[in-house]
């Protein structure tokens, strides 16, 4: 039997990168996914039918997480189509980098909408419809943890905030027997930051391993806190980073 049969999860940023590995991953393990997407309708639609070809159910939802009615109702369309929902898996985001005073209001406001906000309202909604056995896990950084050089204050701080709400997530809902968790990503290659882009060669020297991971080594870390395997697990944050941090 699938460890994650007859679970349904949503995964937010799901159409494309660490989003989409994460789909197909849980899909694979046996549960239906939702995932949303904010404009990549077509990339969407073709995660959504591998998640058909694995034989499981599967939902595209158009909802841009810097809008906080377009999050909480992302999880109430999953909960009506799909009937229930037990795993949340807050991954959207966006990289707004660059000098500290090339960074508008704007860009603030729109990171910390959807690193931030949306996380918080996503498992807020998702929470009121888990049982026993919920998961809410989080996507962070590795950026979080360590600041390798100018640039990148604002997505830091951003990413950073999610290790408070996993550990408040983890307090809230624990008596509950539901568990929140965060991963923290290393350099992933990925349309957002490819393997052979700009600043690769000097992404690859700050690892341990001397090269990028893949999206499904992220999912694989997710799969297992889904998972029973995850059980006993809450408030943490797991580094996935190929030793960024060591």
């Amino acid at each position: 039997m699938l460890e994650l049969a007859g679970k349904v999860a949503l995964v937010t940023g799901g159409s494309r990168g660490i989003g989409a590995a994460i789909v197909k991953r849980l899909a694979r393990d046996g549960a239906d996914v939702a995932l949303t997407y904010v404009s990549a309708a077509e990339k969407g639609r073709a995660v959504v039918a591998e998640v058909e070809a694995a034989g499981r159910r599967g939902l595209a939802i158009a909802s841009d997480s810097a809008d906080a009615a377009q999050v909480v109702r992302a999880v109430e369309q999953t909960v009506a189509e799909l009937g229930r929902i037990d795993i949340l898996v807050n991954n959207a985001g966006i990289a707004v980098m660059g000098p500290l005073d090339a960074i508008t209001l704007e860009d603030v406001d729109r990171t910390l909408a959807i690193h931030v906000r949306a996380s918080f309202l996503a498992a807020q909604a998702a929470a009121r419809y888990m049982g026993a056995g919920g998961r809410i896990i989080s996507i962070g950084s590795c950026l979080a943890d360590r600041v390798p050089g100018p640039g990148i204050t604002l997505y830091s701080m951003s990413k950073t905030a999610l290790v408070g709400l996993t550990k408040g997530l983890a307090r809230d809902l624990g008596p509950r027997g539901i568990t929140a968790n965060l991963v923290q990503p290393g350099p992933i290659d990925t349309d957002m930051n490819p393997a052979n882009g700009a600043g690769a060669d000097e992404q690859r020297s700050q690892l341990a391993v001397g090269k990028y991971g893949t999206g499904d080594d992220i999912a694989a870390t997710v799969a297992h806190l889904a998972g029973e395997g995850g059980r006993f697990i809450t408030g943490a944050t797991i580094a996935v980073d190929g030793g960024f941090a060591a």
